[in-house]
């Protein structure tokens, strides 16, 4: 049965996006003003209510997967269109490349560089450890009785 044979009593159970779903089977795809429009005159609502309820209405049609907005403005059922681009993950071959390099550059190090580097990282830890504990403050087991 068509949405327009359909009675207002049956109409006015249905979801404003279930409307959609029989407008969009019945006509194609449409904007959502023409939509939201169409389901108004059906319902036989306000134009009141249509300038309140269109921003929700385009939220909903937004959030609900069996819609799809399409390049042109238009909404339309997703099960009409298929996905003609798939996401095929790239293995990022920098990072390798970065790494042998790193790699490398150890090899050739003598011990007293290496040694130094290692230096260097330690003291870098030594002050990032010491920033952290600057502001602690130690109490006495008796101060902290006091204060309970």
């Amino acid at each position: 049965m068509s949405i327009y044979e359909m009675p207002k009593e049956e109409l006015e159970l249905l979801s404003y996006k279930e409307i959609t779903v029989k407008l969009l089977e019945e006509k194609g795809a449409m904007k959502t003003q023409e939509l939201f429009r169409e389901i108004v005159n059906l319902l036989e609502l306000s134009e009141k209510i249509y300038e309140n309820k269109i921003g929700d209405y385009y939220t909903s049609l937004t959030i609900d997967k069996r819609f799809i907005s399409l390049s042109s403005g238009n909404w339309d059922l997703r099960s009409r269109h298929s996905s003609d681009k798939i996401i095929i993950p790239v293995e990022e071959e920098d990072d390798d490349d970065e790494l042998e390099i790193l790699k490398d550059e150890i090899d050739e190090m003598d011990d007293d560089e290496l040694e130094d580097l290692y230096d260097d990282q330690d003291d870098s830890l030594d002050q990032d450890a010491e920033n952290e504990l600057k502001d602690l403050v130690i109490i006495d087991e008796d101060e902290l009785e006091l204060n309970e």
